[in-house]
């Protein structure tokens, strides 16, 4: 239910919002809040929606008419969205599993139209194809940055599912994806979430992915800017509701599509600004020297086009106001202006090419200009040109911090099991002080360790020879990423995580390289992988081959193959294929063919494999 509220001035309102601003995280059962009606803090004259479930303006209630109007003609997914808001998804999630849990109903009676869409705006998504009836839980991990304490959760969230299902996920975002949760079992993880200061709200759906920064904030002797205050900054802009002081803002809880932004600290560029809506890329002033940012727009990969981003004309500077004010601002005219019918044309870059840059740049100035908050923007500045290699983050390395290194994991494709989880955890309680950093490439690094303890660390077991995490890896096996695969993904076309860590395997015993080689896999176009990004990149596509015993030519799991990618301050795409059809029986010898023509790889010696 929602009402138009005029002048409510309740005690239990003025009540609400105390508690509320001792906890960002309150869980929507604190305080009895579920079974009363309005609940409303607000004093002056309004004429917006309140939700009466969440004490909340509706996510509806901010679009402007013809965005509205727009949605209420739009994909199936807006009519959804303008038939049950979305911002009260997280409520619902709390209904139904207190009526699961009570025998009331089962998770087949749930809504469809919640189950396998808004229960996505608290991060909630459905694994009907391959678990029915379990979910994939996205988090929210500002700059990556996590700690042993979360890191133990994870696998006290997963392990009831077993080995198979419950894992945990790092992802191409700095983030992290717990597998195998029942809907029952989600408001004790996301209270757990809420205690230990993350939210899995706002993380899928059309909402504002992970915020992505350095994974070397502040313990980089090359930082240009430090991410993580941004980073904090701009998420809390997107999921933190100011007026009650929860997660959940209902300001952004309806936008056309998902929307990515990564913020970099040095030219290494960790954080992939090149693939992302918003990139913000350090480049000092050159007439005033003060720090600031490039900005990049429209960067993205789906199905249907892939593209890099494009010099947005703009410069802002570094500080807090100014990086959030300009999000702010893009997001805004973003939310009320983009495609809302053809979803494949909903991304930002659609709308910046048509405005046309000049035009989007005066757009967004205007809308900067009118919040009135003295933040400039300038043109795009001259990059530094010197020589530059992109630096490992994977190993260990001297920290500026005197006595300090930090030290890279290799985590393969991403995917921890419940003990690895509790591992790594140790190993942070032990050398980090209990912070732990997630990469882009899905791995982990150790900050702030002791450099006399470095042996010892390097001694643990958990990064012993034998075990999957490992702190010097080859260069093949070290710089693997893989998307979710068929395991989970109802989208996949091959199993990916699996074969990828078997394949790189393989190829270290069959060849060696004399650089990191970036080999990704995704399991269909949508390229959740980044496989054009990679140095080889291989993505889930159809392939034949030939029956022995009929002669015919068979389907079969196959791929297609990308060559070329380019990450770093001057990142770039490889957009077309290098080859097709590719069974996935036949991927080891197709790309040692390709490691030997493209990158020099040559045969390694059968006998230093034996030893």
């Amino acid at each position: 239910m929602t009402i138009n509220n005029t002048r409510s001035n309740l005690v239990v309102g003025i009540f609400l919002l105390t508690c509320y601003s001792t906890n960002a995280f309150v869980s929507p059962n604190a305080y009895g809040l579920r079974s009363m009606g309005l609940l409303s803090t607000v004093t002056e004259e309004t004429d917006y929606e309140i939700d009466s479930r969440t004490g909340k303006r509706t996510g509806n209630s901010y679009l402007t008419e013809d965005a509205l109007e727009r949605s209420t003609k739009g994909s199936p997914i807006e009519k959804m969205k303008i038939a049950k808001d979305s911002s009260a998804a997280y409520v619902d999630v709390y209904e139904y599993a207190r009526k699961i849990r009570e025998g009331e109903m089962t998770w087949e009676e749930v809504e469809k139209s919640d189950l396998d869409g808004r229960l996505k705006f608290v991060g909630m998504i459905h694994r009907g194809k391959r678990t029915p009836g379990q979910f994939m839980m996205r988090l929210k991990v500002p700059n990556g940055i996590i700690n042993s304490d979360q890191m133990r959760f994870y696998a006290t969230s997963v392990e009831p599912y077993g080995d198979e299902i419950g894992v945990v996920d790092i992802t191409t975002r700095q983030n992290i994806q717990l597998r195998g949760v029942k809907l029952e079992d989600s408001p004790d993880i996301i209270d757990g979430l809420h205690a230990r200061n993350q939210t899995s709200y706002q993380s899928a759906l059309d909402s504002i992915r992970n915020m992505v920064g350095s994974p070397l904030a502040g313990i980089d002797d090359m930082e240009m800017v430090d991410t993580r205050e941004l980073c904090e900054a701009v998420n809390d802009l997107i999921c933190l509701d100011v007026k009650t002081g929860t997660r959940g803002n209902p300001q952004w809880a309806n936008l056309p599509r998902k929307f990515n932004i990564a913020i970099s600290g040095s030219r290494d560029d960790y954080a992939h600004t090149h693939i992302n809506d918003i990139g913000l890329q350090p480049c000092r002033h050159s007439e005033t020297g003060v720090m600031g940012f490039n900005v990049v727009l429209g960067g993205y990969m789906s199905i249907k086009r892939v593209a890099e981003s494009i010099d947005s004309k703009m410069w802002i500077p570094s500080d807090r106001n100014s990086v959030v004010t300009l999000c702010e601002a893009i997001l805004r005219i973003f939310r009320d202006e983009a495609e809302r019918k053809n979803r494949q044309k909903a991304r930002l870059m659609w709308l910046v090419e048509k405005y046309g840059v000049d035009e989007w740049k005066q757009a967004v100035v205007n809308e900067v200009d009118s919040y009135d908050r003295g933040v400039k923007i300038d043109v795009t500045q001259p990059i530094d040109t010197s020589p530059f290699e992109r630096r490992e983050l994977l190993g260990v390395h001297k920290q500026p911090q005197e006595g300090k290194v930090r030290v890279g994991v290799l985590v393969p494709a991403g995917r921890l099991s419940k003990t690895e989880c509790r591992e790594i955890a140790d190993l942070a309680d032990k050398y980090s002080g209990g912070e732990i950093r997630l990469t882009v490439e899905q791995n982990i690094i150790l900050p702030n360790v002791d450099e006399d303890k470095i042996d010892e660390l390097l001694a643990e077991p958990v990064v012993g020879p034998e075990k999957r995490l490992t702190v010097n890896p080859g260069h093949i096996v070290g710089n693997l990423v893989s998307c979710t695969g068929a395991q989970f993904c109802p989208l996949a076309l091959i199993e990916t995580k699996a074969n990828a860590e078997s394949m790189v395997e393989e190829l270290e015993k069959r060849v060696t390289v004399n650089r990191g080689i970036r080999i990704h896999w995704t399991g269909c176009p949508n390229s959740c992988g980044q496989v054009q990004a990679a140095d080889i990149g291989i993505m889930g596509a159809p392939a034949k081959k030939e029956d022995p015993e009929t002669g015919k030519k068979m389907a079969v799991p196959g791929c297609k193959i990308f060559v070329g990618g380019t990450i770093g301050e001057h990142g770039h795409l490889s957009l077309e294929p290098y080859t097709t059809g590719i069974p996935l029986e036949d991927v080891v010898e197709t790309v040692v063919d390709i490691l030997k023509k493209e990158f020099g790889a040559v045969d390694r010696d059968p006998a230093a494999v034996e030893a």
